[in-house]
């Protein structure tokens, strides 16, 4: 037994003996070959004591942090009877980095910022390679599809170890995207998938759209807003197999989306596995929105919407520390889905770091953060977190790092982030058998880093021109609630009516939701309204010819349970507004306002819609002001011309106190062929238009107007084409019908 005790120590000694016996220490510092670097600032880098006992593994370390400085391209140490020796060749100082071949200051400019080498900086071999890709990818973001780019180093003369970094470029021709296809089991026709992607075909009219431009980025945007789109619609394999990009000579690129959709399924059941530390009671609300979707095709929007009502549930209860997850199992045609609700870890924020913005503020970025320093960790508010981000919509990534606190329940979160430009600017043009329409509008979505949108628009008409700005702060002070400041002039000419005005309005408001799907929008508007009357028009309405101040709050309640919100299949919205006068120098009105629209989807082919609307304004002293009365939307009454229906006062239709419309509709996306790139619609509308409060001797023209027809809206090589075919039913004789419709119009 004693002899393999000392075999075992004798094991030991031997074992650790020759580290013991290279550590040595360290007395003193020597350092060659260093021209700017001082001795003293190399001893800081390196992390080097004096009178500290020095192992080889020590040295090592000395050695890496010195390169990591990137001051150094070659580093060697020696060390022996307690001195170390230190040799260094330094990097060489950029004293200049240049862009030549682009021409445009911005672009260079922009570039700079992304390359990782900077001017009085280190040169490192090593990283041009990184920069020239860089460069590279850069100008393909761009639409430049083949650059050219070399990199050389120029001496200057004089210098001590200085040099100019030279990037030539040669761009390219920028190639626009001439073409998109579509192909593989899509089971979707190409024009309602050219609606979902980002990218666009160029045509000649989009001289501002960035979209008709090749970028990998996008395309890449554009395979998950396709993946997104066939999973909502229950292709739960769906596969976007692959985007191939083809120059063609002088035609431009071709941009082809290969797809297998797969099959489409329905959801069979839904269930909870709950922990038996939390009261199932609880989570009982959760088996109404189980019936609901048992049956129907599966969505992950709706998988997520369950998920936010467990949220709300637990944060109702004040419950923590609460993980859920979801397990979704495919059976034939089927898929169950189980929620899995359960204790997490007891983990704590100790810190919130914020990373990459040097634009944004910081207070823009925690303020959509649902976690802060003190909270209870959940892994759920941390993914929601990065959501609210990303809808924000002025980041080009954020990315999420946990981290280990100085105790091992504290945890340290960081939010990464990547800026974006976040300037718009878009114009639009249209006609058709209502005239034609011009529009321009620049957006800022991130001014000054505060997170505030700013709008600026112009749209002019045959009969009106309307402009303004708005700004609209998406999180008003912490609250989740945005609040909007918008001042607004529109000139409206309206010769069938009778008159003409020019609205300048002020106005503050916010929108929120207030309960599950239930949305409050409270306002408050200061008008001036200058009308002027037509010398032809009846002595009635020339008396309310004038200039009139109206300080008016109005308010809207809407509930929407669309499955969403472009071209709805499921669900409805129901709406209610109110406009009551707090001040008016003259015929002050209450405006209500009442609206519905239910959809439902009979199969892929027929997608029904039934829209009710009711309207009324009401004065409270003398009559209704002939600017403020009321016509029906030319959208909710087809088959007659816009503002020409319902009472008339000589020549002029001055409109009515009350509307009301009804409309049945019947979509069929996929009754004609793909190829056609043409959707049909059919549709039964009727409304009426009533009741004159200012003089009695008009005519009510109280009767049920009525029309039957086929809306399509097609794809052509200059924008989308609306037609709309008519048949009126029922009509008074002074209404002017109007049994064809068209309009064409673009954004650029």
């Amino acid at each position: 037994m004693k002899k393999t005790f000392y075999k075992f120590c004798l094991f030991l000694i031997l074992t650790f003996l020759p580290f013991n016996l290279q550590a040595e220490i360290l007395k003193k510092v020597e350092v060659y070959g260093n021209e700017r670097i001082v001795k003293e600032t190399i001893i800081v880098y390196g992390d080097i004591k004096e009178n500290k006992d020095y192992t080889q593994e020590d040295i090592d370390n000395i050695v890496k942090n010195l390169y990591e400085t990137k001051f150094f391209s070659s580093v060697s140490i020696n060390f022996s009877n307690g001195v170390l020796k230190i040799t260094v060749v330094e990097n060489p100082i950029i004293n200049s980095i240049l862009i030549q071949g682009e021409p445009t200051k911005k672009y260079a400019k922009a570039i700079l910022d992304l390359l990782s080498l900077k001017e009085k900086a280190s040169y490192i071999k090593s990283e041009v390679k990184r920069d020239l890709e860089i460069v590279k990818n850069f100008y393909k973001s761009l639409g430049y599809y083949s650059p050219k780019v070399e990199a050389r180093i120029q001496e200057v003369k004089g210098g001590k170890n200085l040099l100019n970094l030279i990037f030539s470029v040669d761009r390219g021709k920028r190639e626009k995207i001439s073409k998109i296809y579509f192909i593989g089991d899509k089971k979707v026709k190409t024009k309602r998938l050219r609606d979902v992607i980002a990218s666009e075909e160029a045509r000649f009219w989009k001289i501002i759209s960035n979209n008709v431009y090749l970028n990998s980025d996008r395309i890449e945007l554009d395979k998950r807003l396709l993946k997104r789109y066939y999973l909502g619609k229950g292709y739960y394999d769906v596969q976007i197999l692959s985007s191939n990009v083809f120059l063609k000579e002088k035609e431009g690129i071709e941009l082809t989306f290969s797809i297998n959709s797969g099959k489409r399924y329905r959801i069979k059941k839904l269930s909870t596995d709950i922990q038996p530390v939390f009261d199932k009671s609880i989570f009982k609300s959760l088996q109404s929105d189980f019936k609901k979707y048992a049956g129907e095709y599966y969505s992950p929007f709706k998988v997520t919407k369950i998920l936010e009502n467990i949220d709300s549930i637990i944060d109702e209860n004040e419950l923590q520390f609460v993980q859920h997850s979801v397990s979704e199992t495919i059976d034939g045609d089927f898929i169950d889905i189980e929620f899995k609700i359960y204790e997490g870890r007891k983990v704590q924020i100790e810190r919130v770091n914020i990373i990459g913005n040097t634009v944004t503020n910081d207070s823009v970025i925690r303020s959509e953060l649902l976690l802060d320093e003190g909270d209870p960790f959940s892994n759920i508010k941390l993914e929601k977190s990065v959501s609210n981000l990303k809808a924000r919509g002025i980041f080009k990534t954020v990315k999420k790092r946990l981290l280990d606190g100085s105790s091992k329940d504290l945890k340290v979160m960081e939010i990464i982030v990547e800026e974006k430009p976040t300037g718009e600017i878009s114009a639009g043009a249209g006609t058709g058998t209502d005239g034609t329409t011009f529009s321009f509008a620049l957006r800022e979505n991130n001014y000054l880093g505060q997170g505030l949108t700013v709008d600026s628009s112009l749209e002019l008409t045959e009969h009106s021109v309307r402009g303004g700005v708005e700004v609209i702060n998406p999180n008003y002070n912490y609250t989740g609630n945005s609040v909007d400041f918008n001042i607004f002039s529109k000139k409206t000419d309206n010769p069938d009516s009778g008159f003409e005005n020019t609205l300048t309005s002020f106005g503050i408001g916010t929108r929120f939701e207030q309960y599950k799907n239930v949305y409050l929008g409270p306002h408050l508007e200061l008008a001036f309204d200058d009308l002027k009357v037509d010398s032809t028009a009846s002595s009635t309405l020339k008396r309310q010819e004038g200039s009139f101040t109206d300080l008016t709050f109005s308010y809207g309640v809407d509930k929407d349970t669309r499955d969403r919100r472009f071209m709805p299949t499921s669900g409805s919205i129901i709406g209610f507004s109110q406009g009551l006068p707090i001040y008016s120098e003259d015929q002050a009105s209450i405006f209500n306002r009442f609206s519905l629209s239910k959809y439902h989807g009979f199969s892929d082919d027929v997608i029904g819609a039934i829209k009710f609307y009711v309207a009324g304004v009401t004065a409270l002293e003398d009559d209704v002001r002939i600017s403020r009365r009321l016509h029906i939307p030319s959208r909710r009454l087809r088959g007659f011309e816009s503002k020409k229906i319902g009472p008339m006062d000589g020549a002029d239709y001055v409109g009515g106190n009350y509307a009301a419309a009804l409309n049945f509709e019947a979509a069929l996306p996929n009754l004609l062929p793909d190829a056609t790139q043409t959707d049909i619609a059919l549709f039964f509308d009727a409304g009426n238009l009533w009741h004159v409060d200012y003089d009695s001797s008009v005519g009510e023209s109280s009767k049920i107007r009525s029309s039957l027809g086929v809306a399509t809206n097609m794809y052509t090589l200059v924008g989308p084409l609306n037609f709309v075919f008519a048949k009126p039913l029922t009509k008074v004789d002074s209404d002017s019908t109007q049994k064809f419709k068209f309009e064409i119009g673009t954004s650029f």
